[in-house]
C-alpha cells in the first residue's frame, strides 16, 4: 500500500489540529482521545463529543449515522422524479422554516423510527431501505458505545481485569473475583469489566457486569486512575481461546 501524499497528510493533520484533536506538537489531546473511540470521520467524531455539552447526543448520533452512509438515501425513479423530489423536500420544511440538510437527515431517521422502521414508509418516501438499515446499525453501535461510557462514569471504581486463570482481579484494592453465572457475559470473559456490586456465595462474584475499554478509566476518572493502572492491558497473555478479544477474531 502506497503512503498518503505529503500534501494530503498535512491537510489531515491541520484538520485534526483545528478540531482540537492534536496539540501543537502533534500529540493526541483529551478531546482527540475521545474522538478516536468512534469508528467515524474525525469531524463526525468531534460532533458527537461536542453533543454532550449541548445535551443533544441522541439527535447527533442519528445525524452521524446518516452522514456515514453517504448520498445513497433517496432515489428518483425516472417516471416519478417530481414525486420523489417533493418527498425529499418535505423533510426540509418545518412550518414556515426551511431546515438544512443535516437536520433534514435527522428528520428522515426520526420519522422512520416512529414508524417502527417500516419498509413501506421508505417506499412511500422514495428512500433506500438498505441504506436506512445500515444507518440504524451504525447508530446502534454509537449508542451502545455512549451507553457503556456513561455506565463507566458511575462505576469506574468497580473495575476488574481478566487474569490468565479465567478469574478477574479488581484494579483498586486488588482481590480475586468472578463474573456471576447469571450474567450474559459469564462465558464471554471480556478483558476488562465494571460491575455493580460484589456478592459472596461460593466465590466472590461480580453482579451486573459491563465490558469497557481500559483507557476509558483514565479518561473518565483521571483523579482515580493513572496510566500505569491500565497500560498493561494488552500485555497479559491469556490461554488460547480465552477472552473476548480472542473470540472476536
Amino acid at each position: 500500500m502506497d503512503p498518503p501524499p505529503t500534501e494530503a497528510l498535512l491537510k489531515a493533520l491541520e484538520s485534526l489540529f483545528a478540531l482540537n484533536a492534536l496539540n501543537s506538537v502533534g500529540e493526541l489531546t483529551k478531546v482527540g482521545r475521545r474522538m478516536a473511540e468512534f469508528p467515524l470521520d474525525p469531524m463526525l467524531s468531534k460532533m458527537i463529543v461536542a453533543s454532550e455539552k449541548y445535551k443533544c447526543s441522541e439527535e447527533v448520533i442519528s445525524i452521524a449515522a446518516m452522514l456515514s452512509i453517504g448520498n445513497s438515501i433517496f432515489y428518483r425513479p425516472k417516471d416519478k422524479q417530481v414525486h420523489a423530489d417533493n418527498a425529499r423536500l418535505n423533510f426540509h420544511n418545518d412550518g414556515s422554516v426551511t431546515v438544512g440538510d443535516h437536520i433534514a437527515l435527522l428528520r428522515v431517521y426520526s420519522s422512520w423510527m416512529e414508524t417502527n422502521f417500516s419498509t413501506q414508509w421508505c417506499y412511500e418516501n422514495y428512500i433506500q431501505v438498505k441504506s436506512m438499515k445500515r444507518a440504524r446499525d451504525i447508530r446502534d453501535q454509537l449508542q451502545g458505545l455512549l451507553e457503556r461510557k456513561a455506565i463507566t462514569s458511575g462505576f469506574f471504581h468497580h473495575s476488574a481485569k481478566l487474569q490468565k486463570c479465567g478469574s478477574y482481579r479488581t484494579v483498586k484494592n486488588p482481590q480475586t473475583v468472578h463474573i456471576h453465572p447469571s450474567s450474559g457475559l459469564a462465558k464471554e470473559l471480556p478483558r476488562w469489566v465494571i460491575y455493580h456490586e460484589l456478592v459472596m456465595t461460593t466465590k466472590e462474584y461480580m453482579r451486573q457486569v459491563t465490558e469497557l475499554k481500559p483507557e476509558w478509566l483514565v479518561e473518565i476518572a483521571p483523579h482515580y486512575y493513572q496510566l500505569k493502572d491500565v497500560e498493561d492491558a494488552g500485555a497479559v497473555k491469556l490461554p488460547r481461546g480465552e477472552g473476548r478479544a480472542e473470540k472476536d477474531k
